[in-house]
């Protein structure tokens, strides 16, 4: 068999066996959380007096490890907390029986799981809940649809200007300019569909364009970053990244409490998940608990900045090293 015979066979055999790897990945960092979507530690505050509010924590407690509780004194206290982003929501004890402090616009899944857990255990004794979404959703949006298929489009922006910088064969100084310009544009545009048009995301317009250009910059400049460091390989990787882990663990249609260990987890660290849990703080909760997430952001895209121009310097001082080739015989006659 000649050797280009050989490497011929070794190119179909690839390709027969990497696109089935392929889809098998795919349909586990799909699938897997979907399909194992269930609350795990869900923070969820208990507020009102001791005696009263025991009976209903201990009940709680016996759903096998579902909520983290914390303990309130009072309405205010709770109501407070879920404001802050510290609990999804909180069941209030009162003389009248049960309060549901919710918030739809931390997660309308989160919010209705509340509200039939609370309901159910509130049926056994036949008292009657009564719900408050203390932080609803957008009108125009009340199941946070408008920012859960936003995941996807931010980071084919994303990744799509990490591959454009790079194709294109922008270096240091001019790539950075391309990632940061194109992530503000990017940010324009979004909160322009998001915040303007479809009215989803009702927080400061400038906040969440900025939101969205910094999402879009951390993607953009660590694929561009990976790129300068270990050459092609690096656009796989951030598609690994970014498309088929940071888009099914970012908890965008549910919570990251919400997915399988260690998935949520993992999706608050990539920029998918961190952008998500920004964009509620900033949409809703008047920057509640934004710091966690934009320090996660702004550490991608400083990282990925910097790979870019480390990576164009190593370049140039790789060329320099380099010995000038020697010069031929001069030619006779």
């Amino acid at each position: 068999m000649s050797p280009s015979s050989l490497s011929s066979h070794r190119r179909v055999v690839a390709v027969v066996l990497l696109i089935p790897a392929l889809v098998a990945l795919a349909l586990w960092a799909f699938a897997w959380p979907a399909a194992r979507t269930a609350p795990r530690d869900l923070p969820l505050g208990v507020a009102g007096p001791a005696a009263a509010a025991a009976p209903v924590q201990q009940r709680l407690e016996q759903r096998n490890g579902a909520f983290d509780l914390h303990r309130y004194a009072d309405e205010a206290a709770a109501r407070e907390a879920v404001e802050n982003r510290e609990v999804y929501g909180a069941v209030v004890v009162t003389e009248r029986g049960p309060r549901l402090l919710t918030a739809s616009a931390a997660s309308p899944v989160v919010a209705q799981l509340l509200q039939q857990a609370v309901t159910e255990q509130a049926s056994a004794t036949g008292a009657r809940v009564t719900a408050v979404d203390v932080v609803p959703a957008a009108e125009r949006d009340p199941r946070g649809a408008v920012l859960n298929t936003s995941v996807l489009p931010l980071a084919l922006a994303g990744i799509g200007a990490g591959v454009a910088v790079t194709l294109l064969g922008l270096r240091g100084a001019r790539a950075v300019a391309a990632l940061t310009g194109s992530a503000a544009l990017v940010g324009v545009v979004a909160a322009g569909l998001a915040h303007s048009w479809l009215e989803a995301l009702p927080g400061d317009w400038w906040t969440v364009a900025g939101t969205f250009a910094l999402a879009a910059l951390a993607m953009g400049a660590a694929v561009a970053g990976l790129t300068a460091l270990v050459g092609q390989a690096g656009i796989a990787l951030g598609g690994l990244l970014f498309m088929l882990l940071g888009n099914p663990f970012s908890g965008a249609s549910s919570a990251p409490e919400m997915l399988p260990e260690p998935a949520g987890a993992i999706g608050q660290w990539l920029p998918p998940g961190a952008g998500v849990s920004l964009l509620r703080s900033v949409s809703f909760f008047d920057g509640a608990a934004a710091a966690g997430p934009a320090l996660t952001l702004t550490w991608w895209a400083a990282l990925g900045l910097g790979a870019v121009l480390a990576g164009d310097a190593l370049r140039e001082r790789t060329g320099k090293a380099e010995p000038a080739p020697e010069p031929g015989p001069a030619p006779v006659g």
